[in-house]
């Protein structure tokens, strides 16, 4: 595999995660290049990077939504490496491919398993290929009372939106098109599906890095039970169910080691199962991207993320040091 050393990085992002990857370049020793909105000409990510660029427009759709800018930004720039932080583009496959079809280096997973990933029945399916336990997707017009509650849920985009749960058979056609409607305004596909609803189930996630050199690493797991409206809250690491439940933790690894596998994952990313008291758990989704809630991880592993993420991105094998980071203390967000 052919190193590609990273040198000066264009973040294709804003506000806080954009001063998160400037701070770590500063770090170690590489420029940082920043980009703006007309709002954001003077906002603090500007003006802590070593250069920025500025995207004429004042909404998000003209500026931090426009990959062929943002492409043409890291070329005037002469940046040689794109980190997409998290929210915007950062899961977009077509943004991924034009970095790499520039002759940049992508800081992420390859366009395929974000491709992969990013459809939630694709990546089920994927999963269950691998040998990974996942919820069954139910037939909307086979439905039947004892199959209550459901759970509809959009097959694109995240964050809790075009998410219903049904617990009566008269609300199940409202809840499909109610959420049909918020997954094609939030993620431009309105396409949904339905599974079990889990009552009581907790959401744990584990935090995965992987090499071009076919290393798959496992650096701890969050919970983020705590949500409102499908919405996190509380994350913390370790998690408290894995802790609770014999083997859990063990088992959630491997499940997430196979997840990564069955992409040929590269970079950080995050797998995510909903678990149940007596220990029995199912693949929800991957994160192809750093969360937000990535420094409760850093907090217990004394790792930098976004450092694994440049390192392994110039072709870097995973060091000794970042294979068994010592787990210490809990840490909430």
């Amino acid at each position: 595999m052919t190193d590609h050393r990273v040198t000066r990085v264009l973040v294709a992002n804003r506000g806080e995660i954009a001063r998160r990857v400037v701070a770590t370049c500063h770090r170690l020793g590489l420029s940082a290049v920043a980009v703006c909105s007309d709002p954001d000409l003077d906002a603090p990510h500007v003006r802590e990077a070593d250069a920025a660029v500025r995207l004429p427009g004042s909404t998000a759709t003209d500026t931090y939504l426009r990959a062929d800018k943002l492409v043409d930004a890291a070329l005037r720039a002469r940046a040689d490496a794109v980190h997409p932080g998290y929210g915007f583009l950062s899961e977009n496959a077509g943004f991924a491919r034009a970095v790499v079809d520039a002759g940049l280096t992508w800081i992420g997973p390859s366009p395929e398993a974000i491709a992969a990933m990013g459809d939630k029945v694709e990546s089920k399916r994927l999963a269950a290929a691998a040998g990974v336990p996942v919820l069954a997707a139910l037939d909307p017009a086979a439905v039947a009372a004892g199959d209550l509650p459901v759970l509809v849920k959009a097959a694109a985009g995240g964050g809790g939106r075009g998410m219903r749960v049904v617990w009566d058979l008269g609300g199940l056609r409202s809840s499909i098109e109610a959420a049909g409607d918020e997954a094609a305004a939030a993620f431009g596909d309105p396409a949904v599906f339905v599974e079990p609803f889990i009552e009581g189930g907790h959401h744990v996630e584990v935090q995965v890095l992987a090499d071009r050199h076919g290393t798959v690493l496992v650096l701890g797991e969050r919970e983020c039970s705590i949500q409102r409206r499908h919405q996190k809250i509380i994350e913390e690491s370790p998690a408290p169910l894995a802790d609770r439940a014999p083997g859990l933790r063990d088992r959630l690894q491997a499940a997430a080691i196979a997840v990564a596998r069955s992409v040929g994952y590269t970079g950080a990313g995050t797998v995510e199962f909903l678990a149940t008291d007596d220990g029995r758990f199912w693949f929800l989704e991957m994160n192809t991207r750093l969360q937000v809630e990535h420094p409760v991880t850093e907090a217990v592993t004394g790792l930098d993320l976004v450092e694994l993420q440049i390192a392994v991105a110039g072709g870097a094998p995973l060091t000794p040091e970042a294979l068994d980071p010592p787990l210490d203390g809990h840490a909430i967000e």
